[in-house]
């Protein structure tokens, strides 16, 4: 009688079992996987012919198209009155690089990234453009190996509650003075937040400002409109755009 033995699985073997369960897919084809969280990195100082030196990029590509496009669709469901502009800046604002990366933190896609002894040192793992770069990749890899049903279907529950997302965002887009001084007083206090007029051009009937608003200080955003009020809100819009990527200058 033969007797049965199962195969040890290796280490990476162990990682790519893992990585499916994290994602919420099972890949018919496994290169596919590896190969959307390889960064380019990973190849420096190896010898692998150019045929094989296949990291991410191209399936990063991909990926992004595939998630605008399954972001529009789900849009066009959830705020059907809303017009083209409102829309966009959704999408814009749900595939934003930074909330890509808090995804991937919250997938933690971090730690099965492939890359140089060198990049992880500098903080790769953590890096929101290399965390942002691997879920839009792997978005690549799961519609190669499947069909945009199955991609969408693994997708959007990663977003968790999707409206909860868009009231923020619509939150912001009707207020945005207001939702930037909600980010702002906890942390500066009240008279933090200042807007000022940096430029103003045209006839009386037809005049354009140039807002900036500061935050301590720090300029922190910049607006157009035909108004003060329409500029600062421009400015503050700006601002809120860019909050997670500022950098305060310690007192």
């Amino acid at each position: 009688m033969l007797e049965h033995r199962s195969r040890k699985l290796s280490g990476r073997e162990l990682s790519i079992e893992a990585l499916q369960k994290a994602i919420g897919y099972q890949f018919r084809d496994k290169e596919l996987l590896e190969r959307s969280v390889t960064h380019p990195s990973f190849f420096q100082k190896r010898s692998h012919s150019i045929g094989h030196r296949q990291h991410n990029q191209r399936l990063e590509f991909l990926g992004d198209a595939i998630l605008s496009a399954i972001l529009a669709e789900q849009l066009l469901k959830l705020m059907p009155l809303e017009r083209e502009g409102v829309l966009s800046q959704a999408r814009s604002a749900l595939s934003r690089g930074t909330h890509l990366a808090e995804l991937a933190r919250k997938l933690g896609l971090g730690s099965y990234i492939r890359m140089s002894t060198s990049e992880e040192h500098q903080g790769g793992r953590t890096r929101d453009s290399i965390l942002e770069d691997v879920l839009e990749a792997i978005i690549g890899a799961i519609y190669l190996d499947s069909d945009w049903e199955t991609v969408r279907k693994i997708i959007l529950p990663w977003y968790g509650n999707i409206q909860g997302h868009l009231a923020n965002f619509i939150h912001q887009e009707q207020n945005p003075k207001g939702s930037l001084q909600e980010l702002v007083q906890p942390i500066f206090g009240n008279n933090a937040l200042i807007y000022a007029v940096t430029a103003e051009s045209g006839p009386a009937h037809e005049k354009n400002f140039q807002v900036e608003v500061s935050v301590a200080g720090q300029r922190v955003g910049m607006g157009e409109g035909s108004s003060k009020k329409e500029a600062e809100e421009e400015a503050a819009r700006v601002a809120l755009l860019n909050w997670n990527q500022i950098e305060f200058a310690e007192n």
